[in-house]
């Protein structure tokens, strides 16, 4: 697809990088049967194709409209389309490029929008700020609408959650150590599945440590048009993490994939700022989900809880683990060889309709999707016997909540069984 860029786009980083990917774009459509909002909609500006031809149009020239801005905003960011591209077209990429260039030239948003980004933007990445105001979600909890209960789930010291506080974290130190971002709402949400992280890995000899000065990951602000905060986050985190990473750090631990994705990006998105370009390099390089860590110390699990088998479980693979960082399969086969049954729902390839701030900003489309995955996710529990879903993201976990059937995070279900393993030994 050939693009003349428009003279004010002509010989900038952004109007280069999205003539690239445009020029890779040959129309064939396979994305459009991967699309989870072209399936909803039906509309062909509703799914990649369409919407990278009206991000073709502003590069060109033409004034985007709110109609335009509508249909960038529509998209989950899921990059499912990448994964069924045969021409290898950056996706997520291109449309992080045209939602700034519409929202740079269209009209304000209706003043609710604004006031309801500004407040996910403010309110989501500061820990304290919403750790505060989960603690009091949670005394009102009972009085709210089930759909506000879900984003609101409650911490439990029960043998299916967690076996100990999920507070806890080990103190013991290990030569081997490695970093893990705590991430902007799993600690006031789920607190147990990076308490969970570290003590599968402190079992496996290796010290968790994270950098009290690090902050939200970037892709919240950065998602939501607001590209300038999310990398100014993603510098801060860069100038917390070096001095360790310098030390020798051997990874730095992800427990959300949507934070992963966002982090092993970094090398991108400052690829032209000659102070961040190379360390941000690095930290892309050093950045693992803990399903890429945990396969290569598969024996020393195995002798810890056996290969016996144990209650299956359903997985539903995040977007940002499956399509964003093009990780599949690992979870799966560590599961599995540890006795795990797992079980994977019809089109477990398409998103649930969380993605970030999307059930927020898109709600309607989000909860269609939401229902649709859960379908398929109890039914593959009932087919199974499963009694547990588990999921890799945090975003994931709390969207597909349900009062009859839990969500966990998979490293609590390895946690757990250690957990028993030491109290039988």
């Amino acid at each position: 697809m050939q693009t003349q860029l428009a003279p004010q786009f002509a010989n900038t980083p952004e109007g280069l990088e999205a003539a690239r990917i445009l020029g890779k774009c040959v129309h064939c459509g396979f994305c459009t049967a991967t699309c989870p909002t072209y399936q909803l909609l039906g509309d062909e500006l509703d799914g990649p194709r369409g919407r990278i031809y009206l991000i073709k149009q502003i590069a060109e020239g033409q004034t985007p409209t709110e109609k335009t801005r509508l249909h960038l905003d529509r998209c989950l960011t899921c990059r499912n389309c990448e994964s069924t591209c045969p021409s290898g077209v950056q996706y997520g990429n291109l449309v992080d490029i045209g939602r700034k260039w519409a929202e740079e030239n269209t009209p304000a948003r209706p003043l609710g929008q604004r006031l309801t980004r500004w407040a996910l933007k403010e309110g989501l990445t500061k820990p304290a700020l919403f750790n505060s105001a989960m603690a009091l979600g949670r005394l009102v909890r009972p009085f709210m609408p089930q759909s506000i209960q879900r984003k609101i789930p409650l911490v439990k010291n029960r043998a299916l959650h967690s076996a100990v506080d999920p507070y806890a974290r080990p103190t013991a130190m290990h030569k081997r150590k490695m970093l893990i971002l705590e991430g902007c709402v799993q600690p006031g949400m789920l607190p147990n599945i990076n308490s969970a992280t570290a003590r599968v890995l402190d079992a496996l000899k290796i010290q968790v440590i994270s950098a009290p000065n690090a902050t939200c990951c970037g892709a919240l602000r950065y998602h939501l048009n607001d590209q300038a905060g999310g990398l100014e986050n993603a510098k801060q985190n860069i100038d917390a993490w070096w001095p360790l990473v310098e030390q020798g750090v051997d990874a730095i631990v992800m427990t959300a994939s949507g934070c992963g994705v966002m982090v092993k990006d970094y090398g991108h998105l400052l690829a032209n700022d000659p102070a961040y370009a190379t360390k941000a390099k690095h930290i892309a390089s050093l950045t693992k989900d803990i399903s890429e860590i945990l396969p290569a110390l598969q024996e020393e699990l195995i002798a810890l809880i056996g290969q016996d088998p144990k209650p299956g479980v359903v997985y539903h693979p995040p977007c940002t683990l499956q399509h964003g960082q093009q990780i599949r399969g690992k979870v799966e086969s560590l599961l599995t060889n540890l006795g795990i049954g797992v079980r994977l729902c019809q089109d477990s390839h398409l998103c649930c309709g969380s993605a970030g701030t999307y059930s927020v900003t898109q709600p309607e489309l989000s909860e269609q999707l939401r229902k649709n995955k859960l379908a398929h996710l109890n039914a593959a529990c009932e087919e199974s016997g499963a009694k547990v879903i588990v999921s890799g993201n945090i975003g994931c976990i709390t969207h597909l909540q349900q009062e009859d059937a839990p969500v966990l995070h998979w490293i609590e279900i390895i946690d757990q069984l250690m957990s028993k393993s030491a109290k039988n030994s």
